[in-house]
């Protein structure tokens, strides 16, 4: 089984993608893992993207997809994968199919867990969260608030939230998502490997729907 799983943010991508690697024996592989494996190795990609890393700034897309091509070219590249969030545009799902393609590695299948955008701000733009390194609690007004609000039950230190998390940071990263994405889909669609999911309800609900739907798709031999 090699998935990508797509979505926008906020949609559970990194829940169901943990879920799939764990109970599917797939290596859960997202851009940030990569990053964090090539930096230290001190790669051709990782030192070239290590000054956007520490500068607080997007790696390009080029770098991401040599990033990407770096870990399947490794002695250790995975045969059964679930890519979290990547690609993210035709340009990097093109750059992807070939470093894929010599390998014989073609995708089982991308998921596309669909979440529409005041979903997405409702669930994210309430999330809190204890800002003591020692704690990281997390918090959502509507389905987890705290007992005092604002305030973290465990040791009482005010709550912070995520600049990402701010509902117009939030809306801009949307609008880039959907820019990106436009033609993502379509791409994808076309090769018979859309498959789309409600990415709302139940975790197990969601992951027990991504199951069903590979199975339809592919048979159970997925």
């Amino acid at each position: 089984m090699r998935l990508i799983l797509l979505g926008p943010p906020g949609s559970g991508k990194g829940t169901q993608a943990k879920l799939l690697s764990e109970r599917n024996h797939l290596e859960h592989i997202g851009t940030g893992d990569i990053l964090r494996q090539a930096i230290p190795r001190g790669t051709p990609a990782g030192l070239r993207a290590q000054p956007f890393v520490e500068s607080g700034q997007l790696v390009p897309n080029g770098v991401v997809n040599d990033l990407v091509a770096d870990r399947f070219q490794q002695p250790d590249r995975p045969d059964r994968f679930v890519m979290d969030g990547y690609p993210r545009t035709v340009f990097q799902a093109r750059s992807f199919d070939e470093v894929l393609r010599p390998l014989h590695l073609t995708p089982t299948g991308v998921i596309l867990l669909q979440v529409d955008d005041e979903e997405i701000i409702r669930r994210v733009s309430g999330r809190w969260s204890c800002p003591k390194p020692n704690c990281k609690r997390t918090y959502h007004v509507d389905s987890n608030p705290p007992k005092v609000p604002g305030y973290c039950d465990v040791d009482k230190t005010k709550l912070v939230q995520r600049p990402d998390d701010v509902a117009e940071t939030l809306r801009e990263r949307l609008v880039v998502y959907h820019r990106n994405t436009v033609e993502l889909f379509p791409y994808y669609r076309a090769q018979g490997l859309l498959v789309e999911v409600p990415g709302q309800g139940g975790i197990e609900d969601i992951y027990n729907q991504i199951m069903q739907a590979l199975n339809l798709q592919a048979g159970p031999s997925c």
